[in-house]
């Protein structure tokens, strides 16, 4: 026997995106809101530490552990494709670095039809969200749930990094998120005293205790149910045992770029030569779903430092490790409290472009792969990604099993536009790296190495040894066009009381990390719902 869960609207995901819209629709003490999550609580502690994300980046316990196709733009390799499968999603995983984008991304995306979504629209969504700890000011608010903070520790390779900008002719920024984002600096973080600032600590946690909230984790959503073309609940199991969510208002999809589309093609809405052939009964043609993703592929140049300075020397002493613990337990500083990368530089590689096109931000460790534990000497390093990239892949079915992971095939360096700008972002970097302020601390470039002169070799050291920067976006975009899944309301084009909310309505990728905007769209999202007047339960 399926037991069935009424509600007004079941969110499905409690991600960063899933936890604002529970939070917010939960506001209002008649709507009874379930909050599906398909992994567990957010107890690991390494969560919570911000050095942590080292030790969740390959975790199946909080992390989904993707893995892409091969992938012909990465030679042929699959690339690690991390995404939170815990309370808090992504966001209790992430780097915790707080960039918006630039304001001309969202003026894009309203000149491509998407009316209410211009910079001046979506600056009331992002202070409304931000506990600004600098104050408020004409771009900043506070007494949001998301704290938002500066780094706490000054690093010498970082400020290095900065004074090497300065002299190359880039402007220090004190705010990326401010009035334009050009310039170098330091990254401002998704933290609090110390600790990580995920959507569910800032959100969910403190209104858990709601009796018109239920949250319910280790559910595995099956399918969008539908009576005609009307989105009534969602079909999950939990423990293998069969549940069903109806609903009276709406269904809202907030499981991110990979998982949104894969439920919208489970459940019948998507291509239809691709669900025919999975063996799934279309309910709604839109051939837009899982198309047009987007994601920012990066490459980096690691360097071995002169100095036992780095984050990779700490790990390799006993004495250091336990230094930094006691530090870090008794004042919330140190390198345990240091989020992926504390500074960066958003420069153009063309002088003809109207804004930056390259985002190049330096960490104070290096690793062959996180997952695969820091290298046994010292070392930073410097990662380059192109902010806007032209290349597109998509999300696909491998199965009717909602528990097979979807295809996901990302198409990287697939434009000439693309592979330019990552060669020219790659050689920016060894300019920078070129000057005395920088010089005076690396001992040797371990990676691309000095055999790597030309275009074409950096080309191929990009194609070789870079990977995503965990940006996944536009595979249910909004848009007016043929191809748009969602409408500028959100709400899942052709079909009733169903909605998508979180990255993947994203017209276009923003210029830089993803999170910041993710949250910004699901605090506009719930004002979109709590417009529309109360729909009649489907017969």
């Amino acid at each position: 026997m399926i037991e069935v869960i009424e509600a007004d609207f079941v969110v499905v995901g409690a991600g960063s995106a899933g936890c604002v819209m529970a939070t917010r629709l939960s506001e209002d003490p008649a709507t009874r809101v379930v909050l599906l999550e398909a992994g567990g609580q957010d107890d690991n502690r390494w969560i919570h530490i911000p050095l942590g994300f080292g030790k969740t980046f390959a975790d199946p316990s909080v992390n989904w552990c993707y893995e892409t196709e091969p992938d012909p733009g990465a030679n042929g390799r699959r690339i690690f494709w991390p995404r939170g499968k815990v309370l808090g999603g992504s966001s209790s995983i992430n780097g915790m670095v707080y960039i918006r984008g630039q304001h001309e991304d969202f003026d894009l995306w309203r000149q491509m039809g998407c009316k209410g979504w211009s910079a001046t629209d979506v600056l009331p969504y992002f202070k409304r969200a931000e506990h600004q700890v600098r104050g408020p000011d004409d771009w900043h608010s506070t007494g949001g749930p998301l704290v938002v903070s500066d780094v706490p520790d000054k690093h010498e390779i970082c400020e290095a990094f900065i004074r090497a900008c300065n002299d190359l002719g880039y402007p220090s920024n004190p705010d990326f998120n401010g009035a334009t984002q050009d310039g170098v600096g330091y990254h401002q973080t998704t933290t609090t005293n110390g600790k990580r600032c995920s959507t569910a600590k800032g959100y969910l946690h403190p209104v858990m205790d709601r009796p018109n909230l239920r949250v319910i984790t280790g559910a595995l959503a099956q399918r969008i149910t539908f009576a005609g073309r009307r989105a009534t609940g969602v079909d999950f199991t939990q423990d293998n045992l069969p549940f069903t969510v109806r609903v009276r208002r709406e269904v809202i999809l907030c499981g991110g770029a990979i998982n949104s589309p894969q439920l919208l093609l489970l459940s019948g809405v998507g291509p239809q030569a691709q669900l025919a052939a999975h063996g799934i009964e279309v309910v709604q043609h839109s051939p837009g779903v899982g198309q047009a993703m987007q994601d920012h592929y990066s490459a980096p140049i690691k360097l071995k430092c002169r100095y036992p300075i780095t984050v990779n020397d700490v790990m390799q002493s006993n004495l250091k490790k336990l230094r930094t613990g006691l530090e870090y337990y008794l004042l919330r500083r140190g390198p345990m409290a240091a989020i992926s990368a504390q500074v960066a530089l958003f420069a153009r590689t063309r002088p003809e472009l109207a804004t930056p096109d390259i985002k190049m931000s330096i960490s104070i460790f290096s690793a062959d792969r996180p997952q695969d534990g820091l290298h046994k000497w010292s070392g930073f390093t410097i990662i380059v990604y192109q902010l806007r990239p032209e290349s597109r892949g998509e999300i696909r079915l491998k199965s009717a099993n909602p528990q097979d992971p979807p295809a996901m095939i990302p198409n990287y360096l697939a434009t000439e536009t693309d592979r330019r700008t990552i060669t020219d972002g790659l050689m920016l970097g060894r300019r920078v790296l070129s000057t005395p302020h920088l010089q005076h601390y690396v001992a040797e470039e371990f990676l691309p190495g000095p055999a790597v002169v030309t275009d074409a070799q950096m080309l191929e050291h990009a194609r070789n040894c870079g990977g995503t920067v965990f940006h996944p976006t536009s595979t249910c975009k909004m848009g007016i066009d043929t191809m748009a899944v969602v409408d500028p309301e959100l709400l899942v084009i052709g079909i009733d009381g169903l909605r998508v909310v979180d990255a993947s309505v994203m017209p276009t990728v923003v210029s830089g990390n993803t999170n910041a905007a993710t949250i910004m769209i699901a605090e506009k999202a719930a004002d979109l719902v709590r417009r529309r007047a109360p729909l009649a339960v489907a017969a």
